[in-house]
């Protein structure tokens, strides 16, 4: 199931070199960046099929603080409820680098994880443009990114959200959702970049 998910979202997005006026003009790909934080695996999932996709590199955050388990989880949740930052493992890359940073969070008592708060508050002034996601278990993502805009200072190209229960069964709605944000995100490229 996995190979026929990742065909339909690589075969969507074609080449994003190719143009309609008929003369040959050498683009630099534009460099992508996708950063996600993922305790279950499910925005893990959905990064890395955008990474592929894509052909972007992509970075998992690693929060320090333990986040497993029923005392955990409630701190956990409380943490994103007050909005509280984390100590997070040091990115392997630097977000400066990219043309395009997608960025994914699960929601957490209705906001975005400690550890994608902080990495957004401490990336901020090195993003260029920026795309946002989320996963839910029931949280529309629009809830969500106004709030990542605002720390990040950014207004998102595009921004989409998946729900826990589409990626879990690798949902037609869920396949569906990934192309068309697919579609959107190359889309901005050629015109952003």
């Amino acid at each position: 199931m996995w190979f026929l998910i990742l065909f339909s979202v690589v075969s969507i997005m074609g080449d994003l070199n190719t143009g309609n006026s008929g003369v040959e003009v050498e683009k630099r790909s534009p460099k992508i960046l996708v950063v996600y934080y993922s305790s279950s695996g499910i925005t893990e999932k959905v990064g890395g099929l955008l990474a592929v996709a894509l052909e972007a590199d992509q970075e998992k955050l690693v929060d320090k603080k333990e986040r497993k388990g029923v005392w955990n989880y409630l701190v956990a949740a409380k943490d994103a409820m007050m909005k509280y930052e984390t100590d997070i493992e040091t990115p392997k890359y630097n977000p400066a680098d990219y043309d395009l940073v997608i960025i994914g969070t699960p929601v957490w008592a209705w906001t975005m994880t400690p550890a994608v708060r902080t990495y957004i508050t401490k990336n901020k002034d090195k993003l260029k443009n920026v795309v946002f996601f989320t996963t839910s278990g029931g949280t529309v993502y629009d809830k969500i990114v106004p709030e990542m805009e605002t720390l990040s200072g950014k207004k998102a190209v595009i921004s989409n959200g998946f729900f826990e229960k589409e990626v879990k069964e690798d949902s037609k709605e869920m396949i569906d959702k990934l192309n068309k944000f697919l579609e959107n995100i190359k889309s901005s490229l050629s015109v952003k970049i």
